[in-house]
């Protein structure tokens, strides 16, 4: 009786060797959940979760993995037609790489995991974590990127077609790149740009900014855009080159501190000396005060006002505007009460007019 290419005959020594591949699928499987027990037991005494985050993310690909490798071994012993053989290897080579890429894109987001977990950017000087976190994150995504771009790859070369194509293609790869690299030249300047902060840092996560007049922080950085979460909770998607090609403010580029800035325009002939006096008492009586800076100056005299410029300091930027108005609001209060000719009397002297008219 004739026989298809796609038939499988399987005599007596298959048979043995298909229940040998299931004798050592079923030991490895065994193998491996009893090493990882007993690693999991030695992880529990080190006291830290970096471990088990990591044997976490590497459980179930390396058991797939290891399932694979051993069927891989086992399958050599078997006589398959050249179709099925072919299919086979082709697909072997092909989920070998797809479960070797799954590997190590859990790696890698474990241990991003891990860097974030040893730098908690919710502490009041976070600096260095924030430092930390942002540079791990744009690697991480780097690495997912090329990951990726590799596992695919290897899958593609796994068929004998496309690797024949690609050996054509070698010629005229130059003018291709050359293509593609005109038309993605704005992603590829924003991908250049987000490696390059990896390393330069110019924002970070959490910052504190000023883009296109817009006061906001950092709230995520992408490969090739960034999120700006504005006061009123909007969110800004500025290209990750803006940062290095246009200015802009950066309040906590070295530290969380700042000073803040509150003017009162006051009468002339006011008691500078005073209202500096209230001042200064009402910034140490704030609690949202950081004990540095409180000082009251005169910076500036017109023939209808003085401009008084105060300073005070607190430990971020979010607080220091909760100051200033605050202290604004108390020096208002005490003028009412105590000093109110200090207020401007152009606006008396015009009512005065008008009763006279």
């Amino acid at each position: 009786m004739q026989t298809s290419q796609f038939h499988i005959g399987l005599d007596h020594a298959d048979w043995r060797a298909l229940v040998g591949l299931a004798i050592s699928v079923l030991v490895a499987l065994v193998l491996h959940f009893l090493i990882f027990q007993l690693v999991r037991r030695l992880s529990r005494r080190t006291g830290g979760q970096g471990d088990d985050l990591l044997l976490q993310a590497v459980y179930q690909p390396s058991r797939w993995l290891l399932m694979l490798l051993v069927v891989m071994a086992g399958m050599q012993g078997l006589s398959l037609g050249p179709q099925v053989a072919q299919w086979w290897t082709i697909g072997s080579a092909m989920l070998l790489a797809a479960l070797a890429g799954w590997l190590a894109l859990r790696v890698i987001a474990a241990l991003r995991r891990i860097v974030e977990l040893h730098n908690d950017v919710t502490v009041e000087d976070n600096l260095a974590a924030r430092r930390r976190t942002t540079r791990v994150r744009i690697l991480h995504r780097i690495a997912q990127v090329t990951i990726l771009f590799l596992t695919i790859a290897f899958m593609l070369l796994a068929i004998p077609g496309v690797r024949a194509v690609g050996v054509t293609l070698v010629a005229s790869a130059g003018l291709a790149a050359l293509a593609v690299g005109a038309a993605a030249q704005p992603a590829l300047k924003n991908l250049i740009a987000g490696i390059q902060m990896a390393f330069t840092e110019p924002i970070r996560l959490d910052d504190v900014v000023i883009v296109d007049g817009e006061w906001g922080r950092i709230e995520d950085i992408r490969l090739t855009y960034v999120v700006v979460r504005i006061w009123d909770d909007r969110r800004m998607v500025v290209p990750v080159s803006y940062f290095l090609e246009q200015p802009f403010q950066n309040w906590t580029r070295e530290r969380a501190d700042l000073l803040g800035t509150v003017f009162f325009h006051v009468d002339p002939s006011a008691d500078v000396a005073r209202i500096r006096e209230a001042f200064v008492g009402a910034v140490k009586a704030n609690r949202r005060w950081d004990g540095r800076v409180a000082i009251l100056q005169v910076t500036e005299q017109r023939p209808e006002a003085l401009e008084l410029r105060g300073l005070l300091s607190a430990r971020d930027a979010g607080v220091a505007f909760d100051l200033r108005c605050e202290v604004r609001e108390a020096v208002l209060d005490f003028l009412r009460r105590e000093m109110p000719e200090v207020f401007f009397r152009s606006r008396l002297r015009m009512e005065a007019k008008a009763e006279r008219a």
